[in-house]
């Protein structure tokens, strides 16, 4: 592929993600696609094979944009507590950082694709597992390292945490009410604290 084939590729994925994002794979026409990028339909096609690859490619530009955010987060130096302290700020804002991809991918492309697209399902199934695997990551890392304890697995402490998250951004996405978010990362902060932190 040419540098200029690449260039237009990278163009169209990065345009079209928050379209598909928000308005959905049966929502997104082509004229919404052609009228974003300025380019023609054969143009579009012309890099991708189908509509299909075109949706699932633009998920997975939205997706990496948040595996990266989130590796940040988990990546700060310090303990897990710190470690989860900073991964439950970025939620606390994660409106505001999903509002220029359309939203949160998870959310918005898992409940579309549900009952048509199965690829995109399972992208959206995989993305799920390995934001789960993150952080369940740090919650082993912390108990080995004896800075926190937990009731159950780290696996299954992180599937909770998370699926409150997500909870949280469905509510606050679906009410328009972001209260939704911030009292349950302030409740989740709180949890955390309560649960898993050693008393020294």
């Amino acid at each position: 592929m040419t540098k200029k084939a690449e260039r237009t590729t990278a163009y169209i994925i990065e345009t079209v993600a928050p379209i598909f994002n928000k308005f959905g794979y049966v929502g997104t026409s082509m004229s919404d696609l052609t009228e974003a990028t300025g380019l023609t339909k054969g143009a579009i096609y012309g890099n991708f094979e189908n509509k299909e690859a075109l949706a699932l490619s633009a998920f997975e530009y939205n997706r990496n944009h948040l595996l990266s955010a989130i590796d940040e987060k988990l990546g700060v130096e310090g303990s897990a507590m710190d470690k989860l302290d900073s991964l439950m700020r970025f939620y606390r804002q994660y409106d505001v950082f999903t509002l220029p991809m359309g939203g949160c991918p998870i959310l918005n492309v898992g409940v579309d694709a549900q009952a048509n697209n199965k690829l995109l399902t399972a992208a959206v199934r995989e993305t799920i597992k390995e934001l789960e695997g993150k952080i369940a990551l740090v919650l082993e890392d912390g108990a080995n390292q004896r800075e926190i304890q937990l009731p159950v697995p780290p696996l299954q402490f992180a599937k909770q945490l998370f699926t409150m998250i997500q909870g949280a951004i469905a509510m606050s996405t679906m009410t328009r009410d972001r209260k939704y978010l911030i009292n349950t990362i302030a409740y989740l902060e709180h949890l955390v604290r309560n649960e898993i932190k050693r008393d020294f």
